[in-house]
């Protein structure tokens, strides 16, 4: 390979003063990531479907936050009552899909953590309440059924799907 001016000046910028891992070990993050995420409109389209999803969805917020919206089904599930409470409502052999409110909160995390210490396979949906009810998914509020106009920074506003 010939080494040009504009591969130098690239070398030194910050995107590649880290140089990018191998494609091996990027394949084992990415795959494992896989393992460990979801995406909101992975999620919303397994619920649609017909028949068993092969997971349940778990709302890891409070009350408060639940009635104010809460993607349908879902078993509502406070981080802080996982211990006691996930043995009565949860199947052992049936994996989680844990949600809270977005990408700017780990409480997703948090409950994802407190399910695999007690032995379930978990997974944390990506983007939270935030981005199902901004990809114009619908909710259900204390109130009733809710669907917004989905946001064309988050999802294709013409198409079923995003291609990715």
């Amino acid at each position: 390979m010939v080494m040009t001016s504009r591969t130098t000046a690239t070398a030194v910028n910050s995107v590649l003063r880290v140089p990018p891992a191998s494609p091996a070990a990027a394949a084992a993050y990415f795959g494992a990531s896989l393992a460990f995420h979801a995406d909101v409109s992975d999620v919303a389209t397994a619920l649609a479907a017909d028949g068993d999803p092969g997971f349940v969805v778990v709302d890891s917020r409070s009350t408060a936050s639940w009635d104010q919206g809460h993607i349908p089904g879902a078993v509502h599930l406070p981080t802080a009552l996982i211990p006691d409470q996930a043995p009565r409502l949860l199947e052992p052999a049936v994996p989680v899909v844990t949600y809270c409110w977005g990408r700017g909160c780990n409480g997703a995390t948090r409950a994802a953590l407190a399910l695999a210490q007690l032995g379930y396979q978990v997974k944390e949906m990506l983007g939270g309440f935030e981005y199902w009810a901004r990809e114009g998914f619908a909710f259900e509020t204390w109130e009733g059924g809710e669907r917004r106009a989905a946001d064309p920074l988050t999802a294709p506003v013409d198409a079923a799907e995003c291609g990715c």
